[in-house]
């Protein structure tokens, strides 16, 4: 049986033993556990209803990148979040140094609109079967949803699952009496850092983005979901009402720390220049 430590040895060079794992686990309210699948899904939730995703720094165009290090300071040390390769990196290098087999893969957003295939997405195994586990994906995923065919997995309130066609898994969420594909991954695919360094560059700077020129965050808890989009803040429920306002200037540092985002003055001055 491989143990944890061998595993962190031979993780590719993500530097996950940089990663100190005991305050991270403080950050999300999580003792220490073993392995299991309940476990997974306790780490699993923590994460997402601790750090919001959030594009702070690439909107003011002082992003500092996605190594563990940044990272760390940033989601670990501050209350702040990010979005997905900074989110599912901390995510991916604690879980391995907690003795979790991690995947990190990439997945296609908004298959049928041909989204960009950058999202980073993460399969990890326990107890024989593999799970998606997509903590840095915005729109809405809280627990890990097994890797098995047609599996609906409720995601605070709205039925999710995961379908294989033609040889890839398409992650779809319950609309009506249909469902919408979010995203598509081969799970074949694993990922190297440099691939990430390269889905960020353009995530992070392309003027076709979604993630550059506008505030976006979001937040999901049991039966709430939020979403601030330039000046628009959405909370919408899973019985399908929902409420949007507009953030006036003066109102933004306010609704950011509602959101869990705590600015520095310099930062929030910055971002109302922008906003």
């Amino acid at each position: 049986m491989t143990t944890g430590l061998a595993k962190v040895r031979n993780s590719g060079g993500w530097g996950v033993e940089t990663v100190d794992v005991d305050a991270y686990l403080a950050r999300i309210g999580q003792p220490r556990r073993e392995p299991s699948a309940a476990a997974l899904i306790a780490l699993t939730r923590a994460h997402v209803e601790t750090f919001p995703f959030e594009n702070v720094d690439v909107v003011l165009e002082q992003h500092q990148g996605i190594g563990l290090d940044v990272v760390a300071g940033k989601l670990v040390g501050r209350p702040r979040g990010g979005y997905c390769y900074e989110q599912a990196g901390l995510f991916a290098a604690v879980a391995e140094r907690l003795g979790y087999e991690v995947q990190r893969t990439v997945a296609r957003v908004q298959p049928r609109k041909d989204g960009p295939y950058t999202h980073m997405a993460l399969l990890v195994t326990v107890e024989g079967t593999r799970h998606l586990v997509d903590v840095g994906f915005g729109a809405g995923i809280l627990v890990p949803m097994p890797l098995v065919d047609g599996a609906v997995v409720d995601q605070a309130g709205w039925p999710h699952r995961l379908v294989e066609k033609d040889g890839w898994w398409v992650l779809q969420k319950q609309d009506g009496d249909g469902w919408d594909d979010l995203h598509e991954l081969d799970d074949r695919v694993r990922s190297r850092p440099v691939d990430y360094e390269v889905y960020h560059h353009y995530t992070s700077t392309h003027p076709r983005s979604p993630f550059t020129g506008r505030l976006v965050v979001m937040r999901l808890a049991e039966g709430r979901f939020r979403r601030l989009i330039g000046r628009e803040l959405t909370e919408t429920r899973p019985d399908g009402t929902a409420e949007t306002r507009t953030v006036a200037p003066d109102q933004l540092g306010e609704v950011l720390e509602g959101l869990d985002i705590v600015l520095t003055a310099e930062e929030l001055e910055a971002l109302l220049r922008v906003y």
